[in-house]
């Protein structure tokens, strides 16, 4: 006969179930006996939907202080607008060979907007708060200088949130782009001086850099 014991069970320990709670911190909503809960309430919580904070809170975190992408969904649809810029300083050599058309990986001012157009349509996907968005269009100018170049975006939406981030990262991304060509030149290129110049629409209507 077998003498294997089952271990007696303690009287104090926690059921499985609460233990498995507590182990993975979860735990039952406080909720006294006799009040209802809507299915909208527990999804709210569980995805850390909450509403809007008040005036003077960053809209960006919740009454709990938990990140959270803002409810748009109550905001008119307007045309907007926002222009971006920054530079890429370079060496005298690599702006010569902009000028010339000499770089060795070549078009290096096209590959650069055509990078800038392609990173703004990814804004959302980069920028993990920011909302995918009807983007309408972009447009990107580069300016050779003595020192390096100018990058200046511009995107444009007729939607329920503004594009400031999309002209950023496009600036971003066009002197990323850039470095990248001409890094065989001058492996020194600095991007400097990325800023939103003026934007347009919405609730708050134009803003311009002072």
């Amino acid at each position: 006969m077998n003498d294997a014991r089952v271990p007696r069970q303690d009287a104090h320990a926690a059921p499985p179930a609460t233990a498995v709670d507590e182990a993975i911190g979860s735990h039952p909503d406080p909720v006294a006996p006799g009040d209802e809960v809507s299915a909208g309430a527990i999804v709210d919580d569980a995805i850390g939907s909450h509403p809007d904070p008040g005036p003077g809170r960053l809209t960006h975190l919740d009454s709990s202080g938990r990140a959270r992408m803002v409810d748009v969904s109550g905001k008119e649809i307007t045309t907007r607008t926002a222009t971006a810029a920054g530079r890429v300083l370079l060496s005298a050599e690599a702006v010569a060979a902009l000028r010339d058309g000499t770089v060795p990986k070549g078009d290096a001012l096209a590959v650069a907007r055509i990078a800038a157009i392609g990173g703004a349509k990814q804004t959302p996907d980069l920028i993990p708060l920011c909302h995918p968005i009807g983007l309408h269009g972009v447009t990107v100018d580069l300016t050779v200088g003595d020192d390096g170049v100018r990058i200046e975006a511009t995107a444009r939406t007729a939607d329920r949130t503004g594009v400031e981030m999309e002209a950023l990262t496009a600036v971003a991304v066009g002197a990323l782009a850039l470095i990248d060509m001409i890094k065989s030149v001058d492996k020194a290129a600095v991007i400097t001086d990325v800023m939103l110049l003026e934007k347009t629409g919405g609730k708050s209507g134009r803003w311009s850099r002072p």
